[in-house]
């Protein structure tokens, strides 16, 4: 499962990836389903990364910044 410090996240980027309606919760919970992926805040943005490499930047209220490609991607909307 994968845990990450929420401290430092942005409250708009909580609200979409840990509430039931948020758009990023479908995403948030394929990533707990997948032990490749691992998530970082930073600058008040998550970070996400396969194998060590970084493939997705999440932030509250601009647009998901895609890295590289890669199926986690695909569950955006």
């Amino acid at each position: 499962m994968l845990t990450v410090d929420t401290i430092n996240m942005c409250s708009h980027l909580q609200k979409k990836l840990f509430e039931e309606e948020g758009v990023y919760h479908s995403l948030w919970q394929a990533m707990q389903a997948d032990p490749e992926l691992t998530a970082v805040v930073r600058s008040r943005q998550l970070h996400v990364y396969r194998n060590g490499k970084k493939v997705l930047v999440l932030a509250g209220k601009s647009a998901p910044k895609i890295i590289r490609e890669d199926p986690i991607c695909e569950l955006l909307p």
